[in-house]
């Protein structure tokens, strides 16, 4: 048994899908493990939002495509809240369209349905924790393929970015085209510890919550582009 589980308490998740044979499913899979405990469970997003501001899980597994509000539009309205509150998105399919909207609404990352059970439990613990989930060349994909998607960088103010020094700059670049903090640092030729540190200030320095929002914000900005 590991320390977190041993000395935290366990961690609180709401489960949002219009599919009740899905909804059970995830609750057998994550009952069995000591620091997970499904809450509650929601059939649409209405429910989903009214659930979470009144019971406060620490994490939610939306559904994208659910009756009366979708997925998008429930992350949006839990991340406007401000609740303490995170989001992890789930999908029939690996691309969806959708979750470009979910993660640029607020997601700290997404997965599809299929996913083996351990990484379902994994990613759980990740986002607990106050982590992304989406492996950042994931993340490059979905938005070179969804491009059109992104505002016009001319209209971003670059401003945003002003605030970090060349390395940290230097750093984010390497962020949003995928590469891990131990791909960053070979590629600087510098320590894992460094580049975790630098990463850390720009998260920070940007007001933003993890690598997920790291990325979007560089492709919004300008600093990346999309392939064509």
């Amino acid at each position: 048994m590991s320390d977190r589980v041993a000395s935290a308490r366990p961690v609180r998740i709401l489960l949002a899908d219009d599919q009740p044979l899905l909804r059970t499913g995830f609750r057998m899979v994550l009952g069995a493990e000591q620091d997970l405990d499904v809450v509650a469970e929601a059939g649409d997003g209405l429910e989903a939002v009214d659930l979470s501001r009144r019971l406060l899980p620490d994490v939610v597994l939306m559904d994208i495509r659910m009756p009366r509000m979708d997925g998008v539009a429930a992350t949006r309205a839990i991340v406007d809240a401000r609740l303490p509150v995170r989001v992890l998105v789930l999908t029939t399919f690996d691309l969806d369209e959708y979750v470009v909207g979910a993660l640029r609404a607020g997601a700290s990352g997404f997965l599809a349905k299929d996913v083996p059970a351990e990484e379902l439990i994994a990613a759980i613990r990740t986002v607990a924790g106050g982590d992304a989930v989406v492996a950042p060349r994931i993340l490059r994909r979905l938005l070179d393929r969804f491009a059109d998607l992104l505002p016009d960088p001319a209209a971003t103010p670059s401003a945003a970015l002003s605030a970090l020094t060349d390395r940290e700059r230097e750093v984010l670049v390497q962020v949003a085209r995928g590469l891990s903090n131990a791909e960053i640092a070979v590629a600087l030729s510098v320590s894992e510890t460094t580049i975790k540190t630098h990463v850390g200030h720009v998260l920070t320095k940007l007001r933003l919550r993890d690598r997920v929002q790291a990325v979007v914000l560089a492709y919004e900005s300008g600093l990346v582009r999309p392939r064509a």
